[in-house]
């Protein structure tokens, strides 16, 4: 039986990250001024918006979509995360697709989303299924990064594009899966979770 993790210590952290993102949704357009990822303003040292913007949309469907991704991710892998350890690894992945976008995509001028960071912790999740024996864990992570290099080489689904009124980050999708990555090493090499209680 598929038990979902509604467990306070479970399901607060991504529940606050949809308040967060709804209260930027009923906000626009000021919000996206103050707090998008905005390349001029983030060279007038307007840091926080490397973490800001994952919490804005380009519209309702955009938030949708998002928000329906984060909720499947907490009813997959939700288990494996309290509350800090959630909170920290998605400023992480925030960051980490953020910098990734400023430091080798710099034509992207203007990006809104959570898409860059639900990869990332797609691959988190994947790598937690692995360590515990569900070999669906490897489709899910190697299934990832095929979508990842799919995109860089064919460019992202035009349907999609139409939906959220945008084009596809596939860069920002590249580089929350590379953080992701990049975390899953670190508990692999370096620091082993603890086991869930």
């Amino acid at each position: 039986m598929f038990n979902l993790p509604v467990q306070a210590k479970y399901s607060l952290a991504p529940l606050l990250v949809v308040i967060v993102s709804i209260v930027m949704a009923l906000t626009e357009p000021m919000s996206s001024h103050l707090f998008a990822y905005d390349r001029c303003q983030l060279n007038n040292f307007q840091w926080w918006r490397l973490i800001t913007g994952h919490f804005l949309h380009t519209n309702t469907p955009h938030l949708l979509l998002n928000t329906a991704g984060l909720a499947l991710l907490w009813a997959l892998h939700g288990h494996y995360y309290k509350m800090p350890r959630y909170l920290i690894q998605f400023l992480v992945l925030c960051l980490g697709t953020a910098i990734g976008l400023y430091f080798f995509d710099q034509q992207m001028q203007w990006y809104v989303g959570l898409s860059g960071v639900l990869h990332g912790l797609f691959i988190i999740g994947a790598y937690f299924d692995i360590r515990n024996s569900f070999r669906s864990g490897w489709l899910m992570l190697i299934g990832v990064w095929l979508k990842v290099i799919h995109e860089q080489i064919f460019g992202a689904s035009e349907e999609v594009a139409g939906l959220i009124a945008a084009n596809v980050a596939v860069d920002a999708h590249l580089f929350g899966t590379i953080t992701g990555s990049i975390i899953i090493l670190y508990y692999f090499l370096i620091r082993k979770p603890q086991p869930m209680s």
